[in-house]
């Protein structure tokens, strides 16, 4: 069963989104905050495998909330994911580097909804096409981060691959065909490459790889 926490102030979303969520056999929605304060509240009391977040709320913001528990060791199994609107990218990247496991657009397919739910339960980077656009557009213009290289230089020539597979947005299966081993194995060498570099979720691990030059986006 997928625990979730729903966090935004418009009450008539949020019982959109319980609704959609509790009409799956798999999914519970465990409780639900207007603000980012009472959010985090929640988070603690009830350890929800995936929380929803929306970035402009009252009180404590969604990027801040996303800080304080990712910042929380007791919190450290909550997935949070941002809820956003077309119109909030310059956001992404503060809330990336908070430790948000990903984002999605209010106005997504429903079918598009449930699934993303599942991605980020399992614990997979979630980053909806507009968005991962506007977030590689902006490290196109943006220099290099030299700290951030040296701190890739503790992995391995494979984890390093890994990584970069990982910021091109494939999964596990796929890096495993890209890399001719076993999904395991790519697995181990993701999770080992998160060990290092401190970084709390696949979302991170993309931050990083662009932050880095590990992986240079093409500007279109």
């Amino acid at each position: 069963m997928i625990r979730v926490l729903l966090v935004d102030d418009q009450p008539l979303l949020r019982s959109g989104f319980r609704a959609l969520l509790e009409a799956e056999a798999d999914i519970e929605v465990v409780a639900e905050a207007a603000d980012g304060s009472d959010g985090l509240a929640l988070a603690r009391k009830h350890l929800p495998d995936i929380a929803l977040i929306d970035i402009q709320m009252p009180v404590v913001d969604g990027i801040e909330a996303t800080r304080r528990i990712a910042a929380d060791p007791a919190l450290a199994g909550v997935h949070v994911v941002i809820l956003t609107n077309y119109g909030l990218d310059e956001y992404v990247f503060d809330a990336l580097r908070a430790g948000a496991a990903g984002f999605l657009v209010k106005d997504i397919e429903p079918e598009d909804f449930l699934h993303a739910v599942r991605v980020a339960a399992r614990g997979d980077a979630l980053l909806a096409p507009s968005i991962t656009r506007k977030l590689i557009n902006r490290y196109v213009t943006q220099p290099l981060h030299p700290y951030t290289g040296t701190v890739l230089k503790q992995l391995t020539n494979r984890e390093r691959e890994a990584v970069a597979l990982v910021a091109q947005g494939l999964s596990n299966d796929q890096i495993a065909d890209r890399m001719v081993i076993t999904p395991m194995t790519a697995k181990t060498h993701i999770n080992r490459a998160m060990t290092k570099l401190h970084a709390r979720d696949r979302a991170q691990l993309v931050v990083l790889a662009y932050e880095s030059g590990l992986v240079v986006p093409r500007n279109s």
